[in-house]
């Protein structure tokens, strides 16, 4: 089967499921890649069926009790997630059959255990960091189906859960293992309830900029890393050591995070000198998504401290304020510059700079033609 028939037929899938498009954390143009492999000929064939698979298109309160001043009992509600993970069983069928839910204690099965606990750091993200009650903001239900698939080499959110590939076992493995892939796909879940982002050319690539900006979050949240102590990696672990490579993303190093025979190397650009035009990838959304991912590291970097804190604000304030789904680097840039300097000059001047860094803007603040 040629790449041409293979498009057709995952184009044909889209369409099958009324049109929507499934943000996969691992981009086609690399599951394109594997699948012309002669080196690793079970990833080939399952990158080739990944390729075109025919994708599936409450509020939980927990009681807290204390102390107050005057002795007496005070009992208060906060946020809690509730979430519920189902196995596939290796079928296409979501969602599968409940394995783990809230309250239950963990299972023999890794990849459960994995996800549900990769849900629960993402929720704890999102309260601690933004005040936000699970990826709606109003305490959605966290579902997730592991096991989905034969060899599945991806994970995504559909619009409703999480679901996760098991990987081929040569390239990708379990892609539960990696609690930025889950912080990743639930940012997706987090922007189609606030800007709503498109997923073409460069409201796509912000779109999954800002998926990745949730997930490094989360995993450094989890971890409690400071940013310069930080990987700014995504997707760290779910590549085998047959891979060359550390990741499917560096945000901090575009470009670097896999050379690989088989694989090629990281397309990503670190800057608008080398945007990419392309009609592939949803006009490039994985690709140029790196630009604006190193303007946030940078950002972080350049600030200090814990990066869900003040820079991690001034991101999710410019999302959440009435950004328009059509944005564009330069749009953004201009919404996280103004709420930066709402903060104060530091961190004005370190957002600017940021931005500057990555030729979206001006030393002035003034945007730039795409290269």
């Amino acid at each position: 089967m040629t790449n041409h028939e293979h498009d057709d037929r995952a184009r044909r899938g889209r369409a099958s499921q009324g049109g929507r498009i499934h943000q996969g954390i691992v981009p086609s143009y690399l599951l394109a890649k594997l699948a012309q492999s002669e080196r690793y000929p079970q990833a080939a064939d399952s990158a080739r069926q990944t390729l075109i698979a025919g994708l599936p298109a409450q509020h939980r309160a927990q009681l807290q009790l204390s102390i107050g001043a005057d002795g007496s009992l005070v009992a208060a509600v906060a946020a809690a997630p509730d979430r519920t993970i189902s196995d596939a069983h290796a079928t296409e069928n979501l969602p599968g059959t409940v394995v783990r839910k809230e309250g239950d204690p963990a299972v023999a099965d890794t990849a459960v255990n994995q996800a549900f606990d990769g849900l629960g750091a993402t929720f704890e993200m999102l309260l601690d960091a933004f005040q936000r009650d699970s990826v709606d903001g109003k305490g959605l239900p966290l579902d997730a189906t592991v096991h989905y698939g034969s060899g599945y080499d991806n994970a995504f959110w559909n619009g409703k859960r999480m679901v996760f590939g098991d990987g081929d076992g040569q390239v990708f493995q379990h892609f539960t293992a990696a609690t930025s892939v889950i912080g990743h796909e639930l940012g997706h879940g987090v922007i189609q309830y606030t800007a709503g982002l498109g997923y073409q050319d460069q409201p796509g690539a912000l779109n999954e900029s800002l998926a990745d900006v949730f997930g490094a979050l989360t995993e450094q949240h989890l971890l409690g890393q400071t940013a310069d102590k930080a990987t700014w990696l995504i997707g760290a672990g779910i590549f085998t050591p047959a891979v060359h490579g550390k990741a499917l993303r560096s945000m901090l190093h575009p470009g670097t995070a896999y050379d690989d025979p088989e694989l090629g190397k990281d397309p990503q650009p670190a800057d608008m000198s080398g945007f990419v035009h392309t009609t592939e990838d949803n006009g490039g959304v994985h690709i140029n998504s790196g630009i604006p991912n190193r303007a946030f590291a940078l950002f972080a970097v350049a600030l200090g401290g814990h990066a869900w804190e003040t820079a991690g604000s001034v991101w999710y304030r410019a999302l959440t304020g009435g950004l328009p789904a059509t944005a564009s680097f330069a749009q953004f840039a201009k919404a996280t510059i103004a709420e930066a300097d709402s903060v104060d000059k530091t961190t004005g001047d370190a957002a600017r700079t940021a931005w500057t860094s990555v030729g979206v803007t001006t030393a002035a603040g003034d945007a730039r033609a795409a290269g």
